[in-house]
């Protein structure tokens, strides 16, 4: 069951959550409905890395737990606030470009740590929770330059 309230309006924040579920084309589509068109095929698979990770690693695909997707455009950016009800995992504060993505992880987990980098090159903003509960991810949008009035 996919429940929603509040589209996002100014500093209004919109919520979906969702029971844990690798079927996430309806979400992605809901998440992703007012976004540039030119912007929509990146962030959809940045956004699709981390509700995989949120339903898989996180909740383990229990259909018991919920997945809750916070998001808004605040001052040309977009906010995604991802949040599951698992234990949590220690995350890196910032990616080291010059190391493998995956060391950090135990051999059978290296193929998953890829797409904690890809958040990281993606999104212009990766923050998690003390906890490791709890994923922000925030895209600026361009500013576009303002015309001059004067000749």
């Amino acid at each position: 069951m996919i429940t929603i309230s509040l589209r996002p309006v100014g500093r209004y924040w919109g919520t979906i959550s969702f029971a844990s579920t690798l079927y996430l084309c309806p979400i992605l589509d809901l998440l992703l409905a007012e976004i540039p068109a030119k912007l929509q095929v990146e962030l959809r698979l940045g956004l699709q890395e981390a509700l995989v990770n949120a339903a898989k690693h996180g909740n383990n695909l229990d259909p018991g737990k919920t997945v809750v997707v916070r998001f808004s455009l605040i001052d040309n950016q977009y906010w995604w606030v991802i949040s599951d009800q698992g234990v949590g995992f220690s995350p890196a504060s910032e990616p080291d470009l010059d190391s493998d993505p995956t060391d950090y992880l135990p051999p059978d987990e290296a193929e998953s740590g890829r797409g904690l980098c890809l958040l990281h090159q993606i999104f212009d903003q990766v923050q998690w929770n003390r906890k490791g509960t709890e994923l922000r991810l925030c895209k600026q949008l361009e500013n576009r330059p303002r015309l001059s009035l004067r000749r």
